[in-house]
C-alpha cells in the first residue's frame, strides 16, 4: 500500500508508561498503514497492546516514540488543546459500554457533538433524525437509555459517532457487551457503514466473529505488530 492511499500511516511507534521509578514498554516498533475505507480489527491476548495502539490513532494518547499521521497530520505533534479539536472534528468513538448519558434522550445523546458547532437547531434535528433513521431507531427518538435494549443503546452511539461525518471511526470491543443476535446488528451497521458510506474503521476485538466483519485482521502480541499488513 503507498502512503497516498493511507488514511492513518504508523512509523516506528512505541508506547511506554511510567511505574514509579521504571518504564514499562507496553507497544514496540509498530509500522502499519490503514487504508482510506478500510474496515480492520485489531487481535490480540488480553495486554498485547490493542487498545493502547487504538488510543492514539482516536488521538485519545500520544505515541512515546516513532511518528503516527492521520489524514496527512502528525498528531503526534498537537497540544493538548489542539488534539481535542482534532478528534472532535475527524474521529467517531463507539465503545463497548456505550458511554451513552443517561440523563439525555436517544435524540439528544446523538445531537451532543453538534451542540457547539455552527448548525441551526433545525440543521440539527436534520442530522440526529437521518442518523438515527440509518441505524433504524425513529421510533426510539424520546426514549433514554434505560429505556433501550443493549443493542439499541449501542446503535444510538454508533449514531452519534457518525454525526459528525469523522475521518475515522474507532471501535473499542463494540460487540464485547451484547447477546448474539444484537452483536451481528451492529456488525452488520458498521459493515453498511464501511461499504455503503465509505467510513474508515478500526476495530479492538477478541471476538473471532466480530473480527470477521473486517476485511483485514492485525494480530498484536506482547507489544509487537505479528502480521500489520497481512
Amino acid at each position: 500500500m503507498s502512503s497516498s492511499e493511507a488514511i492513518v500511516e504508523i512509523r516506528n511507534l512505541s508506547k511506554a508508561y511510567r511505574r514509579g521509578d521504571q518504564t514499562v514498554p507496553v507497544l514496540t516498533d509498530i509500522n502499519l498503514d490503514v487504508a482510506r475505507g478500510e474496515f480492520i480489527a485489531l487481535m490480540g491476548p488480553s495486554g498485547s497492546g490493542k487498545s493502547t495502539l487504538l488510543n492514539p490513532i482516536a488521538g485519545i494518547d500520544k505515541p512515546s516514540g516513532g511518528q503516527l499521521r492521520v489524514g496527512g497530520l502528525d498528531i503526534g505533534s498537537l497540544s493538548e488543546a489542539q488534539l481535542a479539536d482534532w478528534r472532535a472534528h475527524n474521529v467517531g468513538f463507539i465503545f463497548q459500554f456505550y458511554n451513552l448519558m443517561p440523563v439525555l434522550t436517544a435524540f439528544e445523546n446523538v445531537e451532543l457533538p453538534l451542540v457547539l458547532t455552527r448548525l441551526s437547531s433545525r440543521r440539527r434535528r436534520e442530522h440526529v433524525e437521518a442518523a438515527l433513521a440509518m441505524v433504524g431507531l425513529s421510533d426510539r427518538m424520546t426514549h433514554y437509555p434505560s429505556e433501550l435494549s443493549g443493542g439499541q443503546q449501542q446503535r444510538v452511539a454508533i449514531a452519534r459517532a457518525v454525526i459528525t461525518d469523522p475521518t475515522i471511526l474507532v471501535a473499542d470491543e463494540p460487540t464485547g457487551d451484547l447477546d448474539r443476535q444484537s452483536a451481528a446488528d451492529v456488525l452488520e451497521l458498521m459493515d453498511q457503514l464501511n461499504i455503503q458510506l465509505g467510513k474508515t474503521i478500526v476495530m479492538v476485538t477478541h471476538d473471532q466473529r466480530a473480527a470477521g466483519a473486517a476485511h483485514r485482521l492485525v494480530h498484536l502480541d506482547k507489544g509487537v505488530l505479528m502480521n500489520g499488513e497481512g
